[in-house]
């Protein structure tokens, strides 16, 4: 199981190798995304906190990066954070998202990006549930959801 030590060295030392590899021009993710989807996954943006009902909908299903189709999360894994963002425990795989150290804002945090094509996701913090203790803050804009 996927633990805060390995989201460390990964966003230190490297992420593990993706799945795909999904590259196109600024131009192309912008026709090919919404106004408020690019600013997030494109431009490192953040939704407002409680801006979607993703946060309190808990139905069976699969998470995917709404850029590239890439399989982020399972529902199963998904639960009430009260941040106003939908948060999980733990990615479909452990190849599915790539960290990156974050500073911005003066904190130290780790950056979620969709491993395929680097849209930016949200951010992991070591303050989840059991048994993994990670919980994976995740802009709702970012993630299009399949039964």
């Amino acid at each position: 199981m996927l633990s805060w030590q390995d989201i460390l060295l990964y966003s230190t030392k490297g992420n593990p190798e993706p799945d795909k590899i999904v590259e196109k021009t600024e131009a192309e993710w912008q026709q090919l995304l919404s106004e408020e989807a690019y600013y997030v996954t494109r431009q490192k943006g953040t939704e407002r906190p409680f801006s979607s009902d993703s946060c309190t909908v808990f139905e069976p299903g699969k998470y995917y990066c709404v850029c590239c189709d890439n399989l982020l999360f399972d529902a199963d894994e998904k639960f009430d954070s009260g941040t106003g963002w939908p948060s999980f425990t733990l990615p479909a795989t452990e190849n599915a998202i790539a960290y990156n150290a974050d500073t911005s804002h003066g904190m130290r945090r780790v950056e979620t990006v969709c491993n395929c094509c680097k849209a930016h996701l949200g951010h992991v913090f070591p303050d989840g549930p059991a048994p993994s203790y990670l919980r994976f803050c995740i802009n709702a804009v970012a993630l299009k959801k399949a039964e």
